[in-house]
């Protein structure tokens, strides 16, 4: 009984955390300590907060408005959409993303003038760093893949903190992302090292992300590659024995140094590429006793990937197409963004748990006249937005093909500088403000972008 409320009070404990990000303004030289310290006093003169929402009010005190750039509080565990400040636990992590966009580059010839190759092997960048900027929020998929591999490196932590055995429970910090083309599988990679960078921060000074660049590790030079996988490891060893450097490894396209030994055994494969695999597993056993780094990986074709690699990642996460709701909150998203910066006027979108009421409600097929009317307006860019996020679904589109759809809307059917749209099934022109066109005519170019591509695929069936 003792173990059960004692687990029932870890999990208590887990529902009522929750992560506060607050990004600084670039010029600022204010200690974070400090920092921390005048935003858990101004929530907690707040009420109530909202999971996630964005922090406001805050620019009205004067020792935050001088050097913060943004409050957030961060999606958690918890089951409510609102909180009492008094039943939350406050984690706030304060960070200053670095502005350069120069990346330190990693030779695998080491520049020796031996004759070995001279390519880059990998790139090194600071975390966290502007260039990833929303771009964990922005990855949006159907399922909680996000929340689920920060939690699984809040477990690696717990239990290396409790002096846990790790010959008789093992982790290896190796998270394997495979799926189609598209997924944001890499991307969710850059995001999770920049959002490690700032949970972390309590613990690391400082952290770094290394892209290693798979095709280079293979030289011209028979049997050579291994030596460059093993040199290249040297190089990170360097980076991890900084204990208070927190490094994310991010070998992309890993297929390209793991394909199954069985095809080099068999003969059908060069001995080299058996080299590299072997060299690559023996440094990640190496990796393994480090606890200040963390191994991601992605691929495409994971029936290619050695199996004693896949063996060897905590994680096997499949990345997959996205499903109707999460293509409506990306091209939700999208719409959003050209509202926000002034683009066409502004128009609210009804989020996806709301246009799936409206959904249930609506008996007659999608409205497309525009309404005088803004609540039915914005219902109405919600039933079609939902309709097209099923057309795009029923085409199997990625999300980067997704984010594509506004550029081509604007480039094919919306007109640069135009000030009507042109209508799509009964559509009326809509002429907007200082010339820009409606958030429906933005929405009609889009299904109509999506109408041409189902049509080109219908050419292309047998």
């Amino acid at each position: 009984m003792a173990s059960l409320s004692a687990l029932r009070c870890f999990q208590g404990s887990i529902d009522k955390a929750h992560i506060v990000e607050v990004r600084l303004q670039e010029r600022t030289a204010e200690r974070f300590e400090t920092i921390r310290k005048h935003v858990q006093a101004y929530i907690s003169t707040l009420d109530r907060i909202a999971l996630p929402s964005k922090v406001q009010g805050w620019q009205d005190v004067p020792d935050l408005a001088s050097s913060v750039d943004q409050i957030l509080i961060c999606e958690s565990r918890c089951p409510l959409n609102v909180l009492n400040v008094s039943d939350a636990l406050l984690q706030v992590h304060v960070y200053q993303p670095t502005d350069s966009d120069s990346f330190e580059e990693y030779s695998n010839g080491g520049g020796s003038g031996d004759g070995t190759d001279d390519t880059m092997a990998a790139t090194v960048c600071e975390l966290p760093n502007k260039n990833w900027e929303g771009l964990w929020d922005s990855l949006i998929y159907g399922d909680d893949v996000k929340m689920k591999l920060l939690d699984y490196i809040q477990a690696t932590f717990t239990l290396s903190d409790a002096g846990i055995d790790s010959n008789l429970i093992a982790w290896n910090r190796v998270v394997l992302l495979h799926g189609p083309p598209g997924t944001g599988k890499t991307s969710l990679c850059r995001a999770l090292a920049q959002k490690l960078s700032i949970r972390l921060s309590h613990r690391y000074s400082h952290a770094r992300l290394l892209e290693i660049n798979s095709h280079s590790l293979f030289s011209k030079w028979f049997s050579e590659s291994g030596k460059l996988v093993q040199r290249l490891f040297n190089s990170i060893n360097e980076l991890i024995e900084e204990e208070d450097a927190f490094v994310v490894v991010l070998i992309d396209e890993v297929e390209s140094l793991t394909a199954a030994r069985n095809g080099a055994a068999a003969g059908t494969e060069p001995s080299d590429g058996l080299r590299v695999v072997n060299a690559l597993l023996t440094q990640l056993d190496k990796l393994r006793h480090k606890k200040n780094v963390l191994v991601m990986s992605t691929s495409n074709l994971i029936k290619a990937i050695d199996c004693a690699f896949i063996d060897r990642a905590d994680i096997v996460q499949y990345i997959d197409l996205p499903g109707r709701e999460a293509i409506y909150d990306i091209l939700r998203t999208c719409l959003c963004e050209v509202m926000l910066k002034g683009v066409i006027p502004t128009l609210p979108i009804p989020a996806t748990k709301q246009v799936q009421m409206y959904e249930l409600s609506h008996k007659s097929d999608v409205i497309y006249h525009v309404s005088p009317d803004s609540r039915e307006r914005s219902k109405n860019v919600g039933l079609r937005l939902l309709n097209l996020a099923e057309k795009c679904t029923a085409q199997g589109m990625s999300g980067r093909s997704l984010r594509r759809l506004p550029v081509l809307a604007l480039a094919r059917f919306i007109g640069l500088g135009l000030s009507t749209a042109p209508s799509s099934k009964g559509d009326t022109p809509d002429a907007g403000n200082s010339g820009a066109p409606q958030v429906e005519g933005w929405l009609a170019g889009m299904e109509r972008v999506v109408q041409e591509m189902a049509e080109d695929l219908a050419k292309q069936a047998p």
